[in-house]
């Protein structure tokens, strides 16, 4: 691939996600056998990612102890949470990101590739003179988990909107997202979500997105972990019948 940088944003504090992140930070989290971090960095070097830049805040130590025998893998500590488009804001302004467009996956994300890799489908959807931002969307129907009211609606023939205010909306912001560094540009100083930038390119009919065409888990409770490792499970027993 072209695009051969990655941010990992892990320094939630995966409140929902208690009791089970009272003593572990989120994405080292067990799912499949593994730390949910571990599956994320398999995605992304298996892509041909080369440099990878991992937030952390909550029990920052035991993520730093994590990925320290990663090569090519940079952790920043944020002392005060800067949120996910602050987070990437502070990392640009220390020069640890590109000047091409790069991958930002939220650390809690779990996906399985369908047909097609997913990173390279993403990829292949950034048009820099037409897109600022292209998004991973998963449908809802399909998600294992409970998603609430959605995020997206993208009617046919027609563009990608938000969900209205009291609309429930078929599709969901799947955790993985590919930006240009331009996106950035005047962005606040104090810590901003992603969602404005977002609204920015949307506004500005230069965000993407693609379909998701595997399997996607939405972790955000407990329930969620064991759902997905319940689906893992018996994908696994099905795999040897």
């Amino acid at each position: 691939m072209g695009f051969d940088t990655a941010v990992i944003l892990s320094a939630g504090l995966g409140t929902r996600m208690r009791p089970l992140t009272e003593a572990t930070p989120k994405p080292l989290l067990p799912l499949g056998g593994r730390p949910i971090l571990a599956h994320t960095l398999d995605r992304l070097k298996e892509a041909g990612v080369k440099r990878i830049i991992v937030n952390a805040h909550y029990l920052a130590g035991q993520i730093e102890a994590f990925l320290r025998p990663c090569p090519n893998v940079t952790v920043t500590h944020e002392g005060e949470l800067q949120d996910t488009g602050g987070a990437i804001t502070a990392m640009r302004a220390q020069g640890l990101l590109p000047d091409k467009p790069f991958f930002v996956v939220n650390g809690d994300t779990y996906w399985v590739d369908g047909p097609t890799p997913t990173l390279p489908r993403l990829e292949r959807a950034f048009n820099p003179a037409h897109t600022d931002v292209v998004l991973l969307l998963a449908r809802a129907a399909g998600a294992v988990a409970e998603t609430g009211q959605g995020d997206f609606v993208w009617p046919r023939d027609e563009g990608l909107r938000r969900r209205g205010e009291r609309e429930v909306a078929p599709l969901l912001y799947a955790g993985v997202q590919l930006v240009a560094p331009g996106l950035f540009e005047s962005s606040p100083k104090e810590p901003f979500s992603m969602n404005l930038l977002w609204d920015k390119a949307l506004k500005a009919g230069r965000l993407g997105a693609i379909m998701h065409d595997g399997v996607w888990f939405h972790l955000s409770t407990p329930e969620d972990l064991a759902r997905a490792q319940a689906t893992l499970d018996a994908r696994a027993v099905g795999n040897t019948t």
